[in-house]
């Protein structure tokens, strides 16, 4: 059996490193993403002794240092078969009036224009092997708008448009593209939001069971292993606690 390779953005927290995780327990060749190295350093070291584990330390925002190093990959792990562009994040949750325009930028240049970087960074390889699988991390927000979400809602549905794009535009290539569409996950997501204000961050996820990054990359897991003629287009997944973004069912 032919080992696969998978680049996954956003590795070091949360549904990425979940997804690392679960695709070292099933021998998936790894690349991991992201901007601190010393957690790259430690998934590395956690992650070795399954599968062989090579890191790259960039900003998706950075789109000369993206292009660079996936096209210098050593040549073991050149060719990839699974890329998961998981790196996103919010900024601020305010009315568009009183919006941060550095809050903005910030989840334009990550949410949309990094994952374009790196998918455009690899679709030619897989585009010339005929052969491969690009799972996008939307959001319930790319399906919905709530108040205060103006930017990062926007941002969402910009990467749930350019997910119908590739699969329109790479239709007849052998490659196949998903959308996993989480409702609300327990991960490092509010803390970024509320720029370090974990009592605020720890009130989104109090009163009800919400998701674990490990849903998610069990989901993200089922997506890959699916018969070649089978592609899972557009899941979106919330607790059962969940109704839409404002619609939670909270106890005392």
């Amino acid at each position: 059996m032919i080992q696969k390779t998978a680049l996954i953005t956003g590795a070091t927290s949360g549904i990425g490193r979940s997804t690392a995780r679960l695709f070292a327990k099933n021998g998936i060749r790894l690349i991991l993403c992201g901007r601190r190295q010393e957690r790259l350093d430690d998934i590395r070291l956690e992650l070795q002794g399954l599968t062989k584990v090579h890191t790259l330390t960039f900003d998706v925002r950075d789109k000369a240092m993206v292009f660079e190093l996936i096209k210098n990959l050593p040549e073991e792990f050149s060719k990839i078969d699974i890329l998961v562009n998981n790196a996103g994040n919010a900024h601020g949750l305010d009315a568009i009036q009183e919006g941060n325009t550095e809050d903005w930028d910030a989840m334009l240049d990550i949410n949309v224009k990094g994952l374009l970087y790196v998918s455009k960074a690899i679709l030619p390889n897989m585009v010339e092997r005929r052969s491969g699988h690009i799972i996008n991390i939307g959001s319930t927000a790319g399906k919905e708008v709530y108040p205060k979400g103006n930017v990062y809602c926007a941002s969402k549905h910009a990467v749930d448009a350019i997910n119908q794009g590739m699969r329109l535009d790479l239709n007849g290539k052998g490659i196949k593209v998903s959308a996993i569409n989480p409702g609300l996950v327990e991960t490092e997501f509010s803390d970024v939001r509320f720029k370090g204000d974990g009592e605020r961050a720890a009130k989104v996820y109090k009163g009800y069971t919400p998701l674990k990054p490990e849903d998610i990359a069990d989901i993200i897991w089922f997506a890959v292993t699916r018969p070649p003629h089978v592609t899972i287009a557009d899941l979106t997944v919330m607790s059962l606690d969940q109704a839409s973004s404002t619609i939670v069912n909270k106890r005392q």
